[in-house]
């Protein structure tokens, strides 16, 4: 694989995203560490690599539409409830014809 060729998936991730997946991989996959790392508690770092996890799989959707994945990204990174998430894209749909 060329440098420049990430999958989509990684190429999504932030910054922060990938030094918490560096560092968990330095820890061989143990939550219990990387929580010890980042002086937090175990439940703390289990949402955190579900937010990755979910971005992640959000990636590799095939979303043809552009704003339905950054409404879901914002979700995923809890900058938009999930609720007023669902309006969104449902008065975006609506207005687009799609409902």
């Amino acid at each position: 694989m060329a440098i420049y060729s990430f999958p989509k998936w990684l190429r999504g991730l932030s910054e922060e995203d990938l030094i918490f997946i560096k560092r968990f991989l330095l820890a061989s996959g143990s939550l219990k560490e990387i929580a010890k790392e980042y002086c937090v508690t175990y439940p703390t770092v289990r949402v955190r690599l579900n937010r990755l996890i979910e971005k992640v799989k959000l990636a590799d959707t095939d979303e043809e539409d552009p704003y339905i994945s950054l409404i879901k990204q914002m979700v995923i990174d809890e900058q938009v409830e999930f609720d007023a998430a669902k309006v969104l894209i449902s008065e975006y749909k609506k207005q687009r014809g799609e409902n």
